[in-house]
């Protein structure tokens, strides 16, 4: 049976928001020959930024597999694919914010990024733990959910603002 997690619905609203709310601001402040122009380059941004937030990971009984779409081969990620028996063990390193990510570490020591954005994350340590037998106990989040939505709030304010600021 496959199973499909999605990027987590907080993660893609906060990466939206942020970006309208950098960019709201342009058409309004742009010269009147170029306001077309930044619309059409806002929307083109929009269109990246959904393209690369609809990436996800496919499990089944046999292995695990990384999608990307193509825009996203084009920004340099790739597609991957790791069978169960492969994994030898997952291995963490630091980030510089004082977080962890996680790495499945393979037989042939080729190292694949461990998705924490994703949905179902729970579910998600299960199946990795059914399947190859490793201990998934201290893998969690990459940054706590509430950074997510605190993000997305403060984003959605800015652009309040920037409208009424605007408009008025």
């Amino acid at each position: 049976m496959i199973e499909k997690f999605k990027t987590l619905l907080v993660v893609k609203s906060s990466l939206i928001s942020l970006y309208l709310a950098l960019t709201i601001p342009l058409p309004f402040i742009s010269i009147s020959n170029l306001k077309i122009f930044s619309l059409v380059l806002i929307l083109l941004g929009l269109f990246l930024i959904f393209s690369i937030t609809n990436d996800h990971v496919e499990t089944c009984n046999s292995k695990i597999s990384y999608k990307t779409n193509p825009i996203s081969k084009v920004l340099g990620r790739k597609n991957w694919e790791i069978h169960w028996k492969d994994i030898k063990e997952i291995i963490s390193l630091p980030t510089s914010q004082g977080s962890k990510v996680y790495y499945f570490k393979t037989n042939n020591d080729n190292n694949f990024l461990i998705p924490q954005r994703i949905e179902d994350f729970e579910k998600f340590l299960s199946i990795v733990s059914e399947n190859t037998g490793i201990s998934i106990k201290q893998i969690t989040y990459i940054s706590p959910l509430w950074t997510y939505k605190l993000l997305t709030l403060l984003s959605v304010l800015m652009i309040f603002g920037e409208l009424f600021s605007f408009l008025s």
